[in-house]
This record gives C-alpha cells, sequence and structure tokens, in this order.
C-alpha cells in the first residue's frame, strides 16, 4: 500500500554505489521579488524567481557540473509546474518530488533591503504547504540512499513536527549511509513555538559536517566565538563557523582523534547587489570542493566564491563560477586573497584583470 495515498506515486532508487554526487532534501518556493526598493505595502510589482536552501544548493552544484538530485514536495498547481520545471532545467533530477494535490506549494515575497536591517520585510505563505507534509512516510530512505552526500538544513526541521521526524531519520546513523552535511540555517520567523536551540543542536550533532553563521550561533547558543561553537558542537567531523564578511573558521577532526586541525580563511571583498543567497551559495561552492577531494583552505575558498556570485545578483540564486575560473582564484596565493575584490558580473569576465576582479 502507498504510504502517502495523497500522491500514488513512488519511487525506488536500486542502490549499487553513489550513483548521485548530492542528494538535497527540502522546501523550495516560488519567490516574488520586487521590482524597485521600498515597503512591500508600497511595491506596485514583483517578478517571479525561486528560492529554497536546499534546491538552490542542488541548482549550482548541477550547474558546474555534478550530479545532483533534489527531493521535496509541491502542489499539483502552476506554482509547483514552476519549480519543477525550473531546477530541472539546471540539470537537477527531480525524479523523486512527490506532487500533492490537497495542499500547495509555498510561495513567499521579499524586499530587497538588505536582510540585517529593519527595512528588509519577508512574507512567507508556506503554513500548510505541500512540503510540510514530509515525513519518513513520504519521503523514502531509498530517495538519498544512493548519494555520496546528503544536503539538509534547519529550515525543514522548522516546518512541521513530521518534518522534523524526517530530518531525525535522515541524520540516523546506519550502514552505508552518505556523508551528512547540515546547514544550520536559522530562520528565527519559522520558530513559532520556540525550541530552535535544542533541536538544531541535536540535528548537527547527528551530521559529519555542519556549516553555520557566526550570527546564527551567537543567536541560538550565545556566542559567535568559532572556538566556542566547535566546543557546543564537537560531535561532527568536520565544522565549519562562517563569519560573514569575516573569516570562515573550519574545524577538522583528524581520524587517528588527535586535536581538531583549524583552517581560517578569511573572505574577499565584494560589492553587495543584495544580500541573499549567500549561505545557500557557500555550501554549494563548499561541497562541490568535497566532491573534487581539495584541501580544506580550497574548500573555504571556493565556498567564499560562490557565496560572492550570490551575492553581486540581484535574486537568491545565482549562476557559480566555472572549476577553471575558480579553480584559478582559489589557488592565488594569500596576499593575492586577501586583495580579491569582487563585483557584479565577476563570474563571467574574462581575466583577473578585468574591473569586476581585482587583486590590487
Amino acid at each position: 500500500m502507498d504510504p502517502d495515498p495523497a500522491t500514488r506515486r513512488s519511487v525506488t532508487v536500486t542502490v549499487a554505489g553513489p550513483s548521485c554526487d548530492v542528494v538535497c532534501v527540502g522546501e523550495s518556493m516560488v519567490t516574488f521579488l520586487p521590482t524597485r526598493p521600498g515597503r512591500l505595502a508600497d511595491v506596485p510589482a514583483f517578478t517571479r524567481a525561486i528560492g529554497g536552501a536546499e534546491s538552490n544548493v542542488a541548482c549550482a552544484l548541477a550547474a558546474t557540473g555534478h550530479r545532483a538530485r533534489w527531493v521535496g514536495r509541491v502542489g499539483t498547481d502552476g506554482f509547483g509546474d514552476h519549480l519543477l520545471d525550473t531546477i530541472a532545467a539546471y540539470g537537477v533530477d527531480t525524479g523523486a518530488v512527490r506532487r500533492d494535490p490537497h495542499r500547495p506549494t509555498g510561495v513567499y515575497f521579499r524586499t530587497d533591503a538588505d536582510r540585517t536591517t529593519d527595512a528588509h520585510e519577508v512574507v512567507y505563505y508556506r503554513a500548510g504547504s505541500a512540503a510540510s507534509a514530509m515525513s519518513p512516510r513520504t519521503v523514502p530512505y531509498d530517495t538519498v540512499a544512493d548519494a555520496r552526500i546528503l544536503h539538509l538544513t534547519g529550515i525543514t526541521a522548522a516546518l512541521s513536527a513530521d518534518c522534523r521526524a524526517l530530518l531525525y531519520e535522515l541524520t540516523a546513523p546506519r550502514p552505508g549511509r552518505p556523508l551528512v552535511s547540515f546547514d544550520v540555517n536559522h530562520r528565527p520567523a519559522l520558530w513559532h513555538e520556540g525550541g530552535a536551540p535544542e533541536v538544531l543542536r541535536e540535528l548537527a550533532a547527528r551530521a559529519d559536517l555542519v556549516l553555520v553563521g557566526a550570527d546564527e550561533a551567537e543567536r541560538l547558543w550565545g556566542t559567535a566565538d568559532a572556538a566556542a561553537v566547535r566546543a557546543l558542537l564537537p560531535e561532527p567531523a568536520v565544522l565549519v563557523v562562517k563569519g560573514g564578511e569575516g573569516p570562515a573558521v573550519a574545524f577538522e577532526r583528524p581520524r587517528d582523534g588527535r586535536a581538531d586541525t583549524v583552517t581560517t580563511v578569511p573572505a574577499p571583498r565584494v560589492d553587495v547587489l543584495a544580500a541573499v543567497g549567500a549561505g545557500d551559495g557557500f555550501a554549494a561552492g563548499y561541497l562541490s570542493a568535497v566532491l573534487r577531494g581539495l584541501r580544506m583552505r580550497d574548500r573555504l575558498r571556493h565556498g567564499h566564491l560562490a557565496a560572492a556570485a550570490a551575492l553581486t545578483v540581484p535574486g537568491d540564486l545565482a549562476a557559480p563560477p566555472g572549476h577553471a575560473r575558480a579553480d584559478r582564484l582559489a589557488g592565488l596565493d594569500d596576499d593575492a586573497w586577501g586583495r580579491l575584490h569582487l563585483g557584479p558580473g565577476w563570474t563571467s569576465a574574462g581575466t583577473e584583470a578585468d574591473e569586476e576582479v581585482r587583486t590590487r
């Protein structure tokens, strides 16, 4: 019997070694971006885009040639059609996405102000969405089991009790489990009933790789100090504390159990066009470098570069730099990296001497 009577659709993946590089599980929504600055009450028109931390990461990875799958749940409405078509157009496998005829696809509206300012507004219409019905019953484990990396975020845990149960199921220890990547991605507005510090701490402790912003750690656990965050989260093999405009710090536990190896990489200077999507970009750039077997310094640099790509476009989702271009910039010596300055259009610039990319 179908465990999810609403869809009558099931997906079975035969596991014969990793057939997918990364599987990303979570909600994607249709996003409405303002055509001009101002309060939502005053903006006369919006343009349509897509948004969702997990699907953003999947799209960015697919755009650079990785085999990426997005697993989610959308309505049988036109917005669901748009999401599936748009995400698939990036080269992402959407075959495990389920359609729910009884619940809508989530949407949200936002202003173009910086999320860190009081002027920024976001209005979600996602309560009762199709994605909020994700659960261990509606997302079978075999839809993620064939991946090298399983990427999850704390946003999913805030959507419903069923979604939270799904994350606990997917992060449970089991033989042959993919490497579990967990981006804390704390969204205070979604945690109506509280509990975020405890739940996100527990889920992070069950992951192999954890990404968290220093500002998130401060809100959740009362400290933005990277070493203090590591003391609170000693379980993951790798912990990356992102400093926004400041450095990213990675703690990596050697297999022999010795003390962590600590790597610190400053962020390049970026002329920010829209302060959205940087966290998803960093995750995609970092995971791409993990898949390619790069050393920790370069993983962090690729994360910074992909974040810069997101910061220099107006929407949530940016085309990342190609591997050759990103490798060249990530390979700069420390002095040249410290002088790196990126502006809008830098991902398509031809040489380091272009106006958008400066190392002087």
